[in-house]
């Protein structure tokens, strides 16, 4: 499933091209929309590497071959930068979820299927996940309160999934719970990557189905024996 993580929300600056916006080393210029992209998807696999704090728009002008008063073109600053990626990772790991239940049958196969579209992320875009849930969480009230949305996000588009006989309080509650289970699995799953950075995409993409089958199982054995209280 095509995600956007490695492309960033249009701005007034993707609208125009700038004489500035050319490497440092003066190869080839790329226009502003693609060079917005560029140090984008750059940021991402640099926070979610080193983390929020060991990431500096320096870092990240250097990456990308280009200088630093170039990135603040594009991002006004890397807490702006930061906070952007959190929301874009958000809306597509959403997306995801909501187009694989999509396709279910019935209720057992919606919440397997929603679970493998969390873990499909895994696999196609690592750094995505890897900036939500990786271990170095910024020391920052204003971000964490951002990770909180995203967690927030994906529990109301869970919610409505769960189809039972239940109150709205306790349907957000069970949907938080489903949420935690996924972002669990998620953690440990990248966790277990860094000692096989040789496994290939299609042997990770079939550990994804095979974990969303896994927890499916859980996460419905319990679903079913939910009742109103």
């Amino acid at each position: 499933m095509a995600t956007s993580v490695t492309a960033s929300r249009p701005s007034g600056t993707d609208q125009r091209a700038s004489e500035a916006d050319a490497p440092a080393d003066g190869h080839r210029r790329l226009t502003a929309d693609a060079r917005r992209r560029q140090l984008f998807a750059i940021a991402l696999d640099l926070f979610a590497e080193r983390g929020y704090s060991a990431t500096t728009m320096d870092d990240i002008a250097v990456a990308a071959g280009v200088t630093k008063p170039l990135v603040y073109q594009h991002f006004e600053s890397k807490r702006a930068l930061y906070l952007e990626l959190l929301d874009v990772v958000a809306t597509d790991l959403t997306e995801n979820i909501v187009t694989a239940t999509a396709r279910a049958n019935g209720p057992r196969q919606q919440v397997e299927f929603g679970f493998a579209g969390c873990f499909a992320l895994m696999v196609e875009h690592e750094s995505a996940v890897r900036l939500l849930y990786g271990r170095d969480a910024p020391d920052d009230l204003e971000l964490g309160a951002a990770l909180h949305r995203v967690e927030a996000t994906i529990a109301e588009a869970i919610d409505p999934l769960i189809d039972a006989d239940l109150d709205p309080d306790h349907r957000r509650l069970l949907a938080h719970a489903v949420v935690g289970m996924a972002e669990g699995v998620s953690r440990h799953w990248l966790e277990s990557q860094r000692d096989r950075s040789a496994s290939t995409k299609e042997a990770r993409a079939d550990e994804a189905s095979r974990l969303a089958t896994q927890v499916a199982d859980l996460a419905w054995a319990g679903l079913r024996q939910v009742h109103r209280i």
